[in-house]
């Protein structure tokens, strides 16, 4: 007990030179008390920051690792987990970006592919011999692409300063639907190989479905009849050049019967050429399979200059007149009235919708005991323009 304290109980007055010297006594006191719990708080802060620096020159002294890797793992884990044995738990607690998830219900009973599965798969698709090479190509959300076009045009007409101005006709603008068809395929593999961790069931199933869906694709964008696939531009009626109308695509003849006329063979290539429209030109090419390239490699000008020429860098495609080929094995050979070659800008005159999205479907049950992989993917193509696009018949009238 302090001597205040002893005074003031004995009934003694304390004097202002005693109650100022008790005050600053508790109040040094209680700041030596507050430093010194600051003290330990500092000591206790610079203990954790030193704590995170060694952490931090730990993780910078390990071997650098793809954060592209980091990232994707999990996905991989998961959809190998999925594939191998069926479990969806790990998918079901990746938390996915908004726009992966616009096109993927999991109640539908199934998953958007791991993004390194799908950019295999499409990369095969763009590389393989089809009509993507040239055609346009537009990824939609929904389950049909409308294409607007203007094939007519506006009339017009000279008039003097006086007359009066007459009525003239008007553009017409048809709506092309082109709408998306399901492209399936169903490979399957023993439950074996699944249990084989040397077995890299991702690039399998890429690399298979890549190879089904190219062929499939290839074939319905030159010759698909549009029931319940995308409609080829070789199922269309065709008619001499200059005479077709909407709706027909336009041909020129090679003046013999199932081949190119012997007497001046270059010449059928020259007509399919200019007649297609100089507005087309710039950007055509022309699309036969290798049976037919084959025969028009042979072809000589006046001069006895070959018209076909290779292209010598890395990437560059061949030349016919200065235009690009593209090999399409779905074209049909040269036969009698075979339209063989077509030539014209396919960008402008065929178009390619499809979904962005694949789905992969593990089915351990119906054929045991393998395992079979539904994929799906939706996808569709018609003739947006018929002007764009020309015909080479094999047939002397």
């Amino acid at each position: 007990m302090s001597d205040p304290e002893m005074m003031s109980r004995a009934g003694e007055d304390l004097s202002p030179a005693q109650e100022l010297k008790s005050a600053l006594t508790d109040f040094v006191a209680g700041f030596q008390s507050h430093r010194a719990a600051t003290e330990q708080r500092i000591q206790q802060q610079e203990e954790r920051l030193t704590m995170y620096e060694r952490k931090s020159l730990a993780r910078a002294a390990r071997p650098a690792l793809s954060s592209a890797v980091l990232e994707t793992a999990p996905h991989e884990k998961a959809f190998g987990a999925y594939v191998r044995s069926g479990d969806e738990d790990q998918l079901r607690g990746i938390e996915m970006e908004g726009k992966a998830m616009s096109t993927s219900v999991a109640a539908d009973g199934g998953y958007l592919v791991d993004p390194q599965t799908s950019e295999t798969v499409q990369s095969v698709l763009k590389g393989a011999a089809s009509l993507r090479a040239v055609a346009s190509i537009v990824n939609v959300e929904s389950t049909s692409y409308d294409v607007l076009v203007d094939h007519t045009d506006a009339g017009a007409g000279w008039t003097s300063e006086t007359a009066d101005a007459s009525e003239t006709g008007s553009p017409q603008v048809d709506r092309i639907s082109i709408p998306l068809h399901e492209l399936s395929a169903l490979p399957k593999v023993s439950q074996r190989l699944l249990d084989d961790s040397a077995f890299d069931i991702e690039s399998w199933l890429a690399g298979k479905i890549a190879d089904k869906f190219a062929r499939a694709e290839s074939a319905a964008f030159i010759s698909g009849d549009g029931v319940d696939k995308p409609k080829g531009f070789l199922t269309y009626a065709t008619a001499t050049n200059g005479s077709e109308v909407w709706g027909e695509l336009g041909h020129v003849l090679s003046d013999a019967d199932g081949d190119f006329n012997p007497a001046a063979p270059a010449d059928a290539i020259v007509d399919l050429v200019y007649a297609l429209p100089a507005r087309y030109r710039a950007n055509a090419a022309f699309v036969m399979n290798s049976k037919t390239a084959g025969a028009v490699r042979k072809l000589k000008d006046g001069d006895g200059r070959f018209l076909w020429s290779d292209g010598y860098a890395a990437g560059e495609p061949s030349l016919l007149m200065g235009y690009k080929v593209v090999i399409c094995e779905d074209m049909p050979d040269i036969a009698n009235w075979s339209p063989a070659i077509a030539f014209g800008d396919f960008t402008a005159g065929y178009t390619i919708a499809e979904r962005p999205d694949l789905r992969v479907l593990r089915d351990p049950f119906s054929a045991k005991p393998n395992v079979l992989f539904y994929a799906t993917k939706r996808v569709g193509g018609d003739v947006t323009d018929f002007q764009a696009i020309k015909l080479l018949k094999f047939a002397a009238s």
